[in-house]
């Protein structure tokens, strides 16, 4: 989300007229270059163009691009006789100058300039509105924006406010002094496909960041190019499935995957061409080792690979991993271990030596980057040695990845390199002790707050001597039939204690999975317990009626200062609905919305598009 929340904003300062200026501005000094180009006898390969241009040079496009090159301008050469280059909104005259000066020719610009016409084609340039909301027009000033950025971040909650505690997403603090270097102009304005002896800083610093992550999980090499978690899960399977075919093993396409997985392990696989089939899960949260023997069995001579979370999606060490993993390699399949967790063993364990044959890892979890709302973020993919010819390759950069690779799973050869900076910097100051002592600090917090919540809150999975990992999972069911308190009810009054609330209703519906990471000290940790305790007292007084059941704190969460105003008809006070037990007047939190029927937006959809009619046919 780091990556959508600036181009929004990009769009937000420039407006749609700023944006059009920047697009007529490139395509200007498009034509200009066009027109000089052609004035000195150099064949162009199309009539329209926005701001990339083609040459024919034939035999020539090496001297052109090392000339180019010379004058401090790349050009694409994209074979012996053609060079291909394109403006942007950096351009400039000098640029100009040096590229008709690669070619061997001289243009008066002032010239060129005035008697040069643009020459976008009318048919194709866009006559509606667009990007009609407000806010693409209001703020062209440094301050205005400034002022806009900070009403936006009084609105939200994040970590910089308290904790969010949700479980299977890792939301842990995101240093500055990690941040801040993606903002130096030697990251954000390298050009992706820059020539690598051009990129030695940006090539050292992701060789040091693949060897370092190679090393914390137990494999043999990682890709940083996926660009998302589900990305690297798509790269891990097909560089499985891609093993197997070089065996000779095409019929093995069964994926083997618990009911309790993240859902895009399933889709992932069947991108990857595979079948997914469905193991059980235990009661006590586990995989089904029995049933998952039984589909093993089954699918012996199909097997292509099991994919398991570990820790499980439901907050526990599974005891017999080792086992599991020992009996798919039998089979002849693989095993892919979800790094979603990895927050959990970091320093403890490696996937790559107790069992796993490949993972994909959430730079935007365990490794700082920031998430929240989706992707993109960073999703490396880490393989033992067997899998490594089969990683992501890309065809514009041989050093990207193997020659015997999958193609690119991403369009730029090592994905988000612009963010790494932020998951290198993380790794460097933190250290081996450091990242260990993280996971330590993580799994003893998650273990905190079970034993506090559990006399008050039952603990619906747990592990050997009653253990979580490094989330836990309450189960709100019983409290939810015996009151009609919903686990939506208990989400939204925590916004009026000032929390974000949990994961709601994942893996478990009727649940809150609670993840409170290594960021949080043991006063943030007890502030969060006591106020789950201070809920389940206000529940106690829906029960046993002084509330009711309809008109509660809890029914009517959270509250807002809009909510306050005029008659006051409820059967509790102001006070009880904006400032519970510990909370303060002078810190408190004031959510900008009061609860939406989510469920309902979710089945009645409504499209902003125009209707297939207006499309001619």
């Amino acid at each position: 989300v780091l990556l959508a929340v600036m181009a929004g904003m990009y769009a937000v300062y420039h407006g749609p007229e700023g944006l059009q200026g920047i697009a007529r501005r490139t395509h200007r000094y498009a034509a200009i270059l066009a027109a000089g180009l052609t004035a000195g006898g150099v064949e162009l390969t199309q009539g329209a163009f926005f701001d990339t241009l083609t040459a024919r040079v034939p035999g020539k496009a090496d001297a052109v691009v090392a000339a180019a090159r010379e004058a401090g301008v790349n050009l694409y050469r994209v074979d012996a006789d053609h060079v291909s280059m394109s403006c942007d909104e950096t351009t400039g005259r000098a640029q100009l100058t040096a590229v008709w000066g690669a070619f061997g020719v001289t243009a008066d610009i002032e010239a060129l300039d005035a008697a040069t016409e643009d020459t976008l084609p009318s048919a194709l340039l866009r006559s509606d509105a667009y990007m009609t909301h407000p806010v693409f027009h209001a703020h062209r000033s440094e301050t205005s924006m400034l002022r806009y950025l900070r009403k936006l971040a009084d609105r939200d909650y994040a970590l910089d406010r308290g904790m969010i505690p949700l479980g299977s997403c890792t939301m842990k603090l995101n240093a500055t002094t990690e941040m801040e270097s993606v903002t130096w102009p030697e990251f954000g304005q390298m050009h992706p496909f820059a020539p690598v002896d051009q990129a030695q800083g940006y090539v050292t610093l992701i060789t040091e960041l693949e060897e370092r992550l190679a090393e914390v999980t137990g494999y043999d090499k990682v890709s940083i190019q996926p660009n998302a978690g589900s990305q690297g899960e798509l790269a891990g399977l097909l560089a499985v499935r891609a093993y197997h075919r070089a065996n000779g093993d095409e019929q093995r396409t069964v994926c083997l995957i618990p009911s309790s997985a993240h859902g895009t392990n399933a889709a992932s696989a069947v991108m990857a061409g595979m079948k997914v089939v469905v193991v059980k899960t235990a009661d006590d949260g586990e995989v089904d080792v029995a049933d998952l023997r039984a589909k093993i069995e089954q699918y012996r001579d199909e097997l292509s690979v099991l994919m398991i979370t570990y820790p499980s999606t439901h907050g526990v060490f599974e005891e017999h991993v080792a086992d599991i993993c020992a009996e798919v390699h039998d089979a002849g399949g693989q095993v892919y271990v979800d790094g979603a967790n990895l927050n959990a063993l970091v320093g403890l364990a490696k996937p790559g030596h107790f069992g796993g044959d490949v993972s994909h890892l959430n730079l935007h979890k365990t490794f700082c980057i920031p998430h929240g709302g989706g992707g993109p973020g960073v999703g490396p993919v880490g393989v033992r040695a067997h899998l490594a010819p089969y990683l992501p390759n890309h065809p514009l950069q041989p050093t990207a990845g193997p020659e015997t690779g999958v193609g690119p799973i991403s369009a730029a050869p090592w994905g988000s390199a612009g963010i790494l900076p932020i998951s290198w910097s993380y790794v460097r100051l933190m250290g081996g002790e450091g990242l260990k002592r993280a996971t330590q600090v993580a799994v003893l917090a998650a273990n905190y707050i079970a034993k506090r919540l559990e006399p008050h809150f039952p603990v619906l999975y747990t592990g050997p001597a009653g253990l979580v990992a490094h989330e836990c999972i309450v189960d709100l069911r019983p409290l939810s039939k015996a009151t009609g308190v919903t686990v939506d009810d208990i989400a939204k009054r925590l916004i009026d204690y000032g929390f974000h609330a949990p994961t709601m209703s994942f893996p478990v519906a009727g649940t809150l999975m609670i993840e409170p990471t290594e960021s949080e000290d043991l006063a943030e940790l007890d502030r969060f317990c006591d106020t789950m305790i201070a809920i389940r007292a206000e529940i106690e007084k829906v029960a046993g009626g002084e509330w009711p059941a309809d008109d509660n704190p809890l029914r009517n969460a959270p509250h807002t200062a809009a909510a306050l105003g005029g008659e006051w008809n409820h059967a509790y006070t102001r006070d009880e609905a904006v400032f519970p037990a510990g909370v303060s007047a002078a810190d408190k939190y004031w959510p900008p919305v009061r609860r939406i029927d989510g469920a309902f937006g979710d089945r009645n959809l409504v499209c902003s598009c125009p209707p297939l009619d207006e499309y001619d046919n």
